[in-house]
């Protein structure tokens, strides 16, 4: 089959198309016939040889998420039939013709849906869901503050925190993002290029801060992070993209008795992520089907012009997310 393949740590230079072996589903697998796949930063990380991926998954090929149909089932297998319409995230391949799943972290495919939509949602929206209420415990009525609303993650989580009945708040660095953010729902944009976030924050909601954050930036936005959480605040850290250390004010955590959560997907146990898709399947999936939340893809491109895509998401130029189709 072809892939994708990291062909040596570097730049976007380094992704090959290349044959390399057919993947074989193996005890309760699924193969799947990979139609599109989710552009995330967790590849650009793996390319350049600094996010290796956890023990027995693919190394050399990329890609947290796919979506396509089930070529193939192995012993065991009853979840599924061949040519039902599927999507999920792997630890890694599915920048790959072929992909090989446990059948209980797939997800079906609303019929509507083209593959490029769907192969936009696992990554994005699970993670979203999963940080905000599997977490964070995220309630009606409650505020959420939302570093980085204009990338993957923050384009599902401003939806799905609205959809819940939230107050939303979102950062950028680019004003148009923020533009774009609003059509999604956010109620306060914040341009962290010149506002004092926190102040921002303080301003917008009587003095009071908010009750959760989620954090897709890393170092620089952790002290503004602590200043706008309200007294019992919760915090959770999803991504390290702007930096993976910063200064700490422990006696504003103590006086404010805040809950600061670092999480990621990628290297959980099967039986949690079988939890997760669980839970995305059964209150999220309705949500996209209805239509109240909603992919963002601002542009697909050919498998064979990976590193393209690769170049475009490091540009910081992306509203929502990216992705890669088999032509």
């Amino acid at each position: 089959m072809k892939a994708v393949v990291i062909a040596r740590a570097g730049g976007p230079e380094a992704l090959e198309l290349r044959e390399v072996p057919a993947a074989r589903p193996g005890v309760r697998e699924i193969l799947v016939r990979v139609r599109a796949a989710g552009v995330n930063r967790a590849d650009i990380l793996q390319r350049m040889g600094l996010y290796p991926p956890p023990p027995g998954a693919t190394a050399d090929v990329p890609g947290l998420e796919y979506a396509g149909e089930v070529a193939e089932l192995g012993v065991g297998a009853s979840a599924w039939n061949v040519g039902d319409r599927v999507m999920g995230l792997v630890p890694a391949g599915a920048y790959a013709e072929r992909v090989v799943v446990n059948e209980a972290v797939a997800i079906r495919i609303p019929a509507t849906w083209p593959f490029e939509a769907a192969a936009a949602v696992p990554e994005a929206f699970i993670t979203a869901h999963d940080a905000l209420f599997g977490q964070m415990g995220l309630q009606s009525g409650e505020s959420v503050l939302i570093h980085a609303v204009g990338s993957g993650v923050g384009t599902a989580a401003v939806q799905l925190a609205k959809a819940f009945g939230a107050h939303t708040l979102g950062t950028s660095r680019k004003p148009e993002k923020l533009a774009r953010a609003r059509d999604l729902g956010l109620d306060v944009a914040i341009d962290s290029s010149r506002d004092d976030v926190a102040e921002v924050v303080k301003r917008k909601t009587e003095g009071r801060g908010v009750d959760v954050v989620l954090d897709l930036v890393g170092g620089p936005t952790l002290a503004g992070s602590i200043a706008a959480l309200a007294r019992g605040g919760r915090m959770i850290v999803v991504g390290l993209t702007g930096g993976r250390s910063a200064p700490i004010d422990l006696g504003a955590v103590l006086s404010k008795r805040l809950t600061i959560v670092g999480t990621v997907l990628r290297a959980r146990s099967l039986e949690e992520k079988i939890s997760v898709t669980a839970a995305f399947a059964r209150e999220v999936l309705p949500l996209l089907e209805a239509g109240i939340v909603r992919p963002v893809v601002e542009r697909s491109y050919p498998m064979a012009d990976a590193a393209e895509a690769n170049r475009r998401l490091e540009s910081d130029a992306v509203f929502g997310k990216l992705v890669l189709r088999w032509d």
